[in-house]
């Protein structure tokens, strides 16, 4: 579902002919509504009764959005529109079972194995991802010069098929026992409240302001490729392979270091690169050298987005682990939002830097994600008893002569 979806939504929306803001607005209102949503999917969770009972509906409701997509641009009068609403109401139905799933699956996985586990699950879903973004890529060069929608009609055809296949795994997955919540346990906006003076909460936090930097300019580089370079479909989907690839490869590597090393240990080696990575579409446009960014950018980026859930996992209670999660979601995908509306509302307002206004804005994306870096993870400690260690030893695994 997601190698036939996740890169070719905004190209769908460019060949229906949308504008930079349309491309923002595309990015940052699912967004809005996914948080708002995560505001009520705890509560809703509960009232299933279970976990298992509330994310087989919704998950199915998820798939069946995928069909006014594929026909959007032949049953729509202003098609980016009706793109974006639809979108919109299949990214909220997906992300309601997020905090149930999240809580069950940290129930499920101990937490001594989570990062190999994880990773281990990333990088095999990342292989199928990869697997079926170059053949979304292939469809939609070979209908280049047909018609382009009906190429779009498949993915996204294929897509609705391969998520209610995921249903039915969901529907066979043991769901263990959920400890029981205290009858006085805080509510949503009690837990809002403490973001500041928790360590839970400022990792929280932080992780929402990284993002709000990072979706300034992350909607913008398909954009770059596609309309400002003019790169065919199959050369952006070979540059973007360098980035599926990688992140497979690193998911397993962050997450053998993580168990042992912890998750803070890993969040901030690679928090390093998260400031450059924008950076590097700068200087040149050659398509090498931005598959050699995005496998850079990939290092950093598996490490953080592996750990910072798992961490999550690590910093919630069990009781409270699903509003704990749902917060989590809703705060980060809120900072998505700004981000994106954001960005794609001063696009077109910023000076050209090295012949594109998108540099400008790639370059204030990685200013404001150092600074973020520089002020807040420095408050933020591991939850877990884990060995002191040197960047050495993080980078090759080995940790015989460390001290706790």
């Amino acid at each position: 579902m997601l190698g036939l979806t996740q890169s070719y939504v905004t190209p769908l929306a460019l060949e229906l002919k949308a504008t930079t803001q349309q491309i923002g607005l595309l990015a940052s209102i699912p967004s809005l509504t996914i948080a708002l949503s995560q505001l009520v999917a705890a509560n809703l969770s509960e009232r299933a009764g279970s976990r298992k009972r509330f994310i087989l509906p919704v998950a199915f409701m998820h798939a069946l959005m995928f069909i006014p997509v594929l026909l959007v641009h032949f049953l729509f009068h202003n098609s980016v529109w009706w793109l974006i609403g639809f979108v919109t109401l299949g990214a909220v139905f997906n992300s309601l079972a997020n905090p149930a799933w999240g809580s069950m699956m940290a129930d499920l996985v101990p937490e001594r194995l989570r990062g190999r586990y994880f990773g281990t699950r990333g990088m095999i879903a990342g292989l199928i991802t990869l697997v079926f973004f170059f053949i979304g890529g292939g469809i939609l060069q070979a209908s280049t010069g047909v018609d382009i929608f009906w190429g779009y009609a498949i993915l996204f055809g294929g897509a609705c098929l391969f998520r209610l296949i995921s249903v039915f795994f969901l529907s066979r997955q043991y769901e263990p026992v959920q400890a029981k919540q205290n009858e006085n346990s805080p509510g949503m906006l009690t837990l809002l409240k403490s973001l500041g003076s928790t360590n839970l909460g400022k990792f929280i936090l932080f992780i929402a302001l990284i993002d709000l930097c990072t979706n300034i300019s992350a909607p913008f580089f398909s954009v770059f490729m596609l309309r400002d370079l003019h790169f065919s479909y199959l050369k952006f989907t070979i540059i973007n392979s360098a980035s599926s690839i990688s992140s497979m490869l690193f998911l397993r590597y962050w997450g053998r270091r993580a168990d042992t090393a912890g998750n803070m240990a890993v969040i901030r080696f690679s928090s390093i690169f998260i400031p450059i990575v924008p950076l590097f579409w700068l200087f040149s446009t050659n398509p090498v050298y931005l598959m050699g960014a995005n496998v850079v950018s990939q290092f950093g980026w598996a490490g953080l987005s592996l750990c910072c859930i798992n961490f999550a996992y690590d910093a919630s209670e069990p009781s409270l682990r699903t509003k704990q999660l749902a917060l989590f979601n809703a705060t980060d995908l809120s900072a998505c939002f700004v981000g994106s509306l954001t960005g794609g509302f001063i696009a077109m307002h910023l000076p050209v830097l090295f012949g594109y206004q998108l540099r400008s804005l790639f370059t204030l994306s990685g200013v404001l994600r150092a600074v973020v870096i520089l002020v807040l993870l420095r408050r933020i400690t591991e939850v877990r008893r884990v060995p002191k260690i040197t960047t050495w030893q993080l980078l090759t695994g080995r940790f015989g002569n460390s001290r706790n």
